[in-house]
């Protein structure tokens, strides 16, 4: 299953549908946190890979978590529940979002339910896997997107308008997470970037100069569902995160957050516990923690997209490569001597070509594609017999 194609949806249902049905809705949270979905970066998913299947990428992660959680929400909401009708209702309640402030274009010509929210999902999901198509003058995260799933839930049991919940919810979060940056003593890189994480996520309100919220402003009486009160405090944890012990203003301020939410203390006690361990346990692999400065943060988010399309075409690449005794020939040279400029170009042309006939790799041919030209030729040697490296070390 590639969630990066059409027709993943109903392909992965058939698989998670008869699971949710076996399993204990109170765990998913639990789950969810487990694999990071909950704090933005997912390193993994509630269902395990098989080896037929492709080596996820975090956006397609993102989107599988996204939808299953959706899914699990319908499916311990509703009796009786079918897949038609899951997939109907979550197209429509985006739908409902989408009129209050619109989120996306779908193209008209898409008419299947089951395409749409496909659609939907991809363009829901920004992560840092798709730098490479924007700007990379600031990062993006999904540690808002559980906000989803909270409004979908609200809007299946009060079947109100799900957008000033929504926006009601993300003030909450934000003004939360602000107010616990601002209880640190000591701010570094990474809480300045925290800010500019939570900023740029938001998706239902506008962030106004934060330097003014305050407790009261909070209105936290209003939140009754535990999973609310849960996401809340974990995120709040996520913000005041570091690599030694909370502070004492730190740990006041989860604390008192945590009577504030009316939460049991073992909970609040397991949030921090938890954001600690598995920031610790996954560090190198979450974008926000490796940032150095934009341009290798782009490279390596670029190398890392890059292979993943070399991996997934290694057989038709490697076959075009074949075919081509002209640049054959210059790429055996290359490991003996370095190439002239002029071969060097024709070897990036007539790559360019048999990029062409791959679609999935019609991204080197776009308009700035050829910045990425090193980092394809960097894998090409791995495709190729081993005669052509003989002389790499």
């Amino acid at each position: 299953m590639n969630p990066s194609s059409s027709g993943w949806i109903k392909k992965h249902l058939l698989y998670f549908v008869p699971l949710i049905r076996e399993q204990n809705y109170d765990t998913y949270y639990d789950k969810f946190r487990e694999i990071g979905f909950i704090y933005g970066t997912s390193i993994d998913t509630i269902i395990s890979e098989t080896p037929q299947q492709l080596q996820w990428t975090e956006t397609e992660k993102t989107k599988i978590n996204l939808l299953d959680s959706l899914v699990t929400s319908y499916y311990q909401r509703i009796e009786n529940a079918t897949e038609s009708e899951c997939v109907a209702t979550i197209t429509k309640f985006y739908d409902i979002l989408d009129t209050k402030k619109p989120f996306f274009e779908i193209p008209t010509s898409v008419k299947n339910g089951y395409e749409k929210l496909e659609k939907i999902i991809h363009l829901r999901v920004q992560t840092n896997e798709s730098q490479i198509k924007k700007n990379f003058s600031h990062i993006l995260t999904n540690a808002l997107l559980f906000i989803d799933v909270l409004t979908f839930e609200y809007y299946l049991s009060h079947n109100n308008d799900p957008a000033s919940y929504a926006a009601k919810l993300e003030e909450t979060l934000t003004s939360t997470v602000f107010l616990a940056l601002q209880s640190k003593e000591n701010k570094d890189k990474y809480d300045e970037l925290l800010v500019k994480l939570f900023a740029s996520s938001v998706r239902y309100t506008i962030i106004s100069k934060q330097d003014d919220v305050s407790a009261k402003q909070l209105s936290l009486q209003d939140y009754t569902y535990i999973l609310e009160k849960r996401y809340i405090i974990d995120l709040t944890c996520l913000a005041v995160w570091n690599d030694k012990m909370l502070d004492i203003r730190e740990h006041n301020f989860v604390s008192t957050l945590g009577k504030e939410l009316q939460l049991e203390d073992h909970i609040v006690r397991d949030s921090i516990s938890h954001v600690h361990q598995f920031i610790e346990a996954h560090k190198t692999k979450i974008s926000f923690f490796r940032y150095s400065n934009p341009v290798n943060h782009f490279y390596q988010q670029t190398t890392r997209t890059v292979s993943v399309l070399i991996l997934r075409n290694k057989k038709r690449l490697l076959k075009e490569l074949l075919q081509s005794k002209e640049l054959v020939i210059l790429l055996h040279q290359s490991t003996h001597r370095d190439l002239t400029e002029e071969e060097k170009h024709l070897v990036k042309e007539q790559l360019l070509d048999i990029c062409k006939t791959i679609p999935s790799l019609a991204i080197f041919i776009l308009p700035g594609g050829s910045i990425l030209m090193p980092i394809l030729i960097k894998f090409i040697p791995q495709l190729l017999p081993s005669a052509f490296n003989e002389n790499k070390i």
